[in-house]
């Protein structure tokens, strides 16, 4: 799919999510083919398009940094609330408890005033006919009483015993009295006691009923900030996945176009099984071949013509250049493994020699032929066929076996700076320090590059 047409069709989606970016993206992508910015037709508009895409990148991180601390922040009043909430309906479900226990005591004490009543109305009664009676002995003429008893003294004693019986019948009346006002007074308590905690277990009902009314909203706004989280991150992957595009299109502008050279995608899955065989890291891999041969896009300047001499020429200009690889050993190795893949060594493209030392650096990986034939039979046991140094799968495994063995599988900054540097010079020397550096840096923009395409 045309780089345009993927970019036209993620910023739509991503639209949904970010205001303007219809207008604005679409816009700058929707071009007619004639050189302008969305077209990516260019590696200067390319660039432009990228860099337009990494900050709306940093811009969703961003987002979706912000809207995860928002949604844990809710998720932490929602629990508080859950909390109270629950802390409230056993209080609420106490309170009840206690208003039903002071009911039953109501209703008991008033049963009591009730029976108090009635003995009040009984010891009434009783004490009527005390009064009645005594009231009937002060009525009998004197003469008559005396006659009746049979002693006078029995006369007085009944009088005596009358008397007696009424202040005792008023003793216990008063008590009665006394014991209905107590319980009526304790009635009047249990029902003020049963009022305030009926009061209060309402405000608490009301509280409860406020909280899950909070916590029904805070959860609408939990669920929105949910759908904001995967619609952002559903819109990072896209652009992520235009990102990847737009590189991969830069990669297919950059440099001379080499039928042999991945695109970015391509590269990274096979640094990620040269990797996985080695445990050294696809980032760290694919800087190294990117610092060596722009991943397979440059692999030599030069051909060797002259085997005794090691002289060649250069392929653009066809002008002599004498050490283009060392005689002896590399040459015969060179011719060995040219034969050995039915390559023509004449045409077959080595690196120029630089203002010191000599050319003839392989393929991808830039393996000078004797290295390569020390490394030849591991690769092919990996790959399972006579490895070819051009063939960027190849140089990728045998790349990571030559930076596994300086320890480059530790994964840490020295150990894979240490590595780059034995890669380039045989030796840690800080005198070509920019190369570890250098490669370090590209393989830090890659490791950002693969956590994209990765999703992570």
């Amino acid at each position: 799919m045309p780089i345009k047409k993927i970019i036209i069709i993620a910023c739509l989606a991503l639209a949904i999510i970010i205001a303007g970016c219809g207008a604005v993206a679409v816009a700058q992508t929707a071009g007619n083919g004639n050189g302008e910015t969305g077209d990516c037709t260019t590696k200067e508009s390319c660039q432009a398009l990228l860099e337009k895409y990494e900050a709306l990148l940093k811009q969703f991180d961003s987002d979706i940094a912000k809207t995860s601390t928002e949604k844990k922040t809710l998720q932490n009043q929602i629990a508080s609330l859950k909390n109270k909430i629950d802390s409230l309906a056993v209080q609420i479900k106490q309170s009840n408890a206690m208003i039903g226990d002071l009911k039953i005591q109501i209703s008991d004490t008033q049963d009591s005033v009730d029976e108090t009543n009635k003995r009040i109305v009984n010891s009434q009664r009783h004490l009527a006919t005390i009064i009645r009676a005594i009231d009937e002995e002060d009525r009998k003429p004197l003469v008559e009483t005396l006659l009746a008893e049979q002693k006078l003294s029995d006369f007085f004693d009944n009088l005596v015993y009358l008397e007696n019986l009424n202040d005792k019948s008023n003793q216990i009346l008063q008590e009665i009295k006394n014991l209905k006002q107590s319980l009526e007074d304790q009635k009047v308590g249990l029902e003020g006691e049963k009022d305030d905690l009926e009061k209060t277990t309402k405000m608490k009902e009301l509280q409860k009923q406020e909280h899950e009314q909070a916590k029904t909203e805070y959860n609408k706004s939990l669920q929105v900030k949910e759908i904001q989280l995967q619609q952002t991150t559903q819109a990072k992957k896209l652009t992520s996945q235009v990102i990847e595009k737009i590189k991969q299109r830069m990669f297919a502008l950059a440099g001379v176009a080499d039928t042999d050279a991945p695109n970015f995608e391509q590269a990274y899955e096979m640094a990620k099984r040269a990797g996985n065989l080695t445990g050294v890291r696809p980032a760290f891999l694919l800087a190294i071949l990117t610092q060596e041969s722009n991943l397979g896009k440059n692999v030599g300047q030069c051909y060797l013509t002259n085997t005794a001499t090691g002289a060649g020429i250069s392929i653009k200009t066809g002008k002599a250049i004498s050490r283009v690889m060392k005689p002896g050993v590399n040459i015969n190795d060179f011719l060995s493994i040219t034969s050995e893949l039915n390559k023509d060594y004449k045409t077959t493209a080595v690196s120029c020699p630089m203002s010191f030392g000599y050319g003839g650096a392989m393929g991808p990986g830039q393996f000078i032929p004797h290295t390569w034939m020390i490394y030849r039979d591991r690769v092919a046991t990996i790959v399972g066929h006579a490895p070819n140094p051009w063939n960027i799968s190849d140089a990728f495994v045998a790349t990571a076996l030559y930076v596994s063995d300086y320890g480059a599988t530790s994964q840490t900054y020295n150990g894979e700076w240490k590595a780059a540097m034995i890669y380039f010079a045989g030796t840690v020397n800080k005198k070509y320090r920019f190369y570890g550096d250098n490669v370090m840096k590209i393989a830090a923009g890659y490791a950002d590059d693969i956590l994209a395409i990765e999703g992570k």
